[in-house]
């Protein structure tokens, strides 16, 4: 199992390594931290225990996993399971503190609202400017008894009344899918069963929406779709025991680095099916001139003599964005990702970020309304920010592939999602491995 512990003792910058030739590689991927946060909360809102094998442990899902006790669910720690009981059958506290992670305050507001107790949410600077206020006004308008702050988000008081009255709601999900999710995972627990109306644009990332579809069919509640509609009939959670997948948003750093030095990586535990966003890795890496292939070791990805340029709308898979901005840095010429504004609200506001540390190298990286716009140039020496945010370490190290002394600030914030990522990073670099 992944602990979140790994990266406690890495330093405050870190200069990796530059490559000098073809990477030849073997890559161990940490296990999903989407799956493995959804599984828990379906696991604490099932009758009995459930049992969560090979979860990835770092710092979302032990926030995930303390919030969880905080509502009075028994959980229990092992080497390579978590097992969790129901909600409120144990004495839990009063406050909840998020961290950083989206998915532990979203999904969890609405869990709040079933218990009997007050619980108060709070977490990071950031988050505070994260948008929760569109999830908020739909659990009121389903009997949910919720303080915000002035600003409609963190801190943020859920006053439990043990249940949900549901019924319809019109939600504004156009700033994140974890709106629809996070009603969604408690649609079967509110007294008449939950109908969700779409409002406003689209939701981003909707490929997380079907992740959480999929997964509480497995627990027996079934979700019906519309255009932009989605219904739950009333009635009770039976989840079995998840066996969580390789985390392939976090393969983008390694499929970049293939990409990058015309190497060769193999990803011995690539699901053959899934449906997770990352696994558009291998359409991108191949519309960039990569070739993948899968034999009975796995899936193996192969760089291009050189990286062709892209114009591509992201919108389903925005958290590939900053990866992708780096590899285009290398790429033979200008590139466009569109669909990707809502990342202005993520753990940092990604498009300015990258437009700046990026920029800072060498190439020139520029925000346009939706998205962002690099022209190539080669990489230099400097040091590169990263904002508090694990999916700009990653890019960071992307960036460091075409330069000596390019340093990365903070790379501990990557324990978010992928504790052990400066460990296998710099693994990648040592000959026959």
């Amino acid at each position: 199992m992944n602990s979140g512990k790994t990266g406690a003792s890495i330093s405050d910058e870190w200069t990796p390594p530059r490559a000098s030739g073809a990477l030849d590689s073997t890559v161990s991927l940490p296990n999903s931290k989407s799956i493995t946060n959804r599984a828990l909360v379906l696991a604490a809102l099932s009758m009995g225990s459930t049992t969560v094998l090979h979860p990835l442990l770092s710092r979302d899902t032990e926030l995930m996993i303390d919030a969880l006790r905080v509502l009075g669910a028994q959980v229990e720690v092992e080497t390579d399971r978590v097992t969790v009981g129901q909600i409120g059958t144990v004495v839990g506290g009063d406050r909840i503190m998020v961290g950083n992670a989206g998915t532990v305050l979203r999904f969890l507001l609405g869990v709040a609202a079933l218990s009997a107790r007050s619980i108060r949410f709070d977490g990071d600077e950031r988050i505070r400017k994260r948008p929760i206020a569109p999830l908020v006004e739909a659990l009121r308008h389903l009997g949910a008894d919720i303080t915000a702050s002035p600003r409609g988000g963190l801190p943020v008081v859920v006053n439990g009344s043990s249940g949900l009255n549901g019924g319809s709601v019109e939600l504004d999900a156009s700033s994140s899918s974890q709106f629809v999710s996070a009603l969604l995972l408690v649609g079967a627990l509110c007294e008449t069963g939950l109908d969700i109306g779409m409002i406003g644009g689209r939701p981003p990332s909707s490929h997380h929406i079907q992740m959480t579809i999929d997964m509480l069919a497995q627990c027996g509640v079934q979700v019906t779709e519309g255009p932009s509609s989605w219904s739950v009939a009333a009635g009770v959670v039976r989840a079995p025991d998840f066996d969580i997948e390789p985390d392939l948003s976090s393969a983008a750093p390694f499929v970049a680095a293939a990409l990058v030095t015309g190497g060769r990586l193999l990803f011995p535990a690539w699901p053959k099916q899934t449906n997770q966003p990352g696994d558009q890795l291998k359409t991108l890496a191949m519309e960039m001139g990569a070739k993948c292939f899968r034999d009975s070791s796995g899936l193996a990805i192969s760089g291009p003599e050189r990286i062709g340029p892209l114009d591509v709308d992201l919108g389903e898979v925005g958290e590939l964005a900053p990866v992708l901005a780096a590899t285009l840095c290398f790429a033979t010429g200008p590139s466009r990702l569109r669909g990707i504004g809502h990342l202005r609200g993520h753990e940092s506001n990604r498009l300015a970020a990258l437009a700046k540390e990026l920029s800072g190298l060498g190439p020139t990286v520029f925000e346009t309304a939706d998205g962002l716009i690099i022209i190539p140039a080669p990489i230099r020496a400097g040091t590169f920010e990263t904002h508090d945010d694990h999916r700009l370490v990653m890019a960071g190290a992307v960036a460091a592939l075409g330069a000596s002394g390019v340093s990365v600030t903070n790379p501990a914030t990557v324990g978010k999602t992928f504790p052990n990522f400066v460990i296998e990073w710099s693994a990648m670099f040592t000959e026959g491995r």
